[in-house]
């Protein structure tokens, strides 16, 4: 019973800390959000750490590549503006300072950063082929920065983090034996990775991929080209781990998402002229 009431207790304060922490919507989905970190901090760190990976990574030669990779990324920048002023939320990215560089590496990769930092690798682009493809991984990557992604998984660690402080606490209260405390932190440690941390991270990648497709369209590109993108991707090769070790969905559980937001996308797309 009175191992009970600890456990009780913390659910009670993990209830407490979620509601006065805050909590926010995802722009283009509604979605509730918790953001425990200011925006300002999380732009400054990404800032410097953007800083020091350009200066210690040699940068494109590719001067096509590379104008390519800068013209789209202004495109997309635009739109995501007009994307987060029409929910009057224009104050949320008016500190960006957008950045976009190409990265001569065969890692096939792509990212942004809080505050508008863009880097894509040469690996990437013989799979995005041409400027379609190039908009369909940059809309997705700038997607994760504007529905703060980063913001919320540092906030869920913390959570989780502050949990088991907690947990380790009740359980000594509790009087709960080292063997079986150690059990129950374990059972905790799993839980909180594979219930939560996992899922949120697919979920943003889905997240990303509808607003992606969103911003792509808003910048004047087909968005059915997203599509086309990912179906290159899966056919590209490379072993995938089983999908609840994976923090991404299998490209073909992605394929069916982008389908399933393709007539949301295409209420905004208009050929650029």
């Amino acid at each position: 019973m009175k191992q009970l009431k600890s456990f009780r207790s913390i659910l009670c304060v993990l209830g407490l800390l979620c509601l006065l922490s805050g909590c926010t919507t995802v722009v283009g989905t509604g979605r509730s959000q918790l953001n425990m970190v200011s925006d300002d901090e999380l732009n400054q760190a990404a800032s410097l750490q953007y800083s020091q990976l350009i200066k210690g990574s040699h940068l494109s030669s590719d001067r096509q590549q590379t104008r390519m990779v800068k013209n789209v990324g202004a495109r997309i920048a635009k739109a995501a503006e007009r994307l987060m002023a029409a929910e009057g939320r224009q104050h949320e990215i008016s500190g960006y300072k957008w950045e976009f560089n190409l990265i001569d590496s065969k890692e096939v990769n792509a990212f942004c950063m809080p505050g508008g930092k863009v880097a894509f690798y040469t690996g990437i682009m013989p799979i995005c082929q041409d400027e379609a493809g190039v908009a369909a991984v940059m809309g997705h990557e700038v997607a994760h920065a504007l529905a703060k992604h980063g913001n919320e998984r540092v906030s869920q660690q913390m959570m989780v983090g502050i949990g088991a402080n907690l947990l380790g606490i009740g359980l000594g209260i509790g009087g709960v034996s080292s063997g079986a405390a150690d059990l129950i932190m374990t059972a905790y440690s799993v839980g909180s990775q594979f219930g939560v941390m996992l899922p949120y991270s697919r979920a943003h990648e889905s997240e990303a991929d509808r607003i992606g497709m969103t911003l792509m369209a808003m910048a004047g590109y087909d968005p059915h080209q997203a599509v086309e993108l990912w179906k290159r991707m899966a056919s590209s090769g490379g072993s995938s781990p089983p999908y609840f070790l994976s923090t991404h969905p299998s490209n073909q559980q992605r394929i069916q998402g982008l389908e399933k937001y393709m007539p949301e996308a295409m209420e905004y797309y208009q050929p650029a002229k």
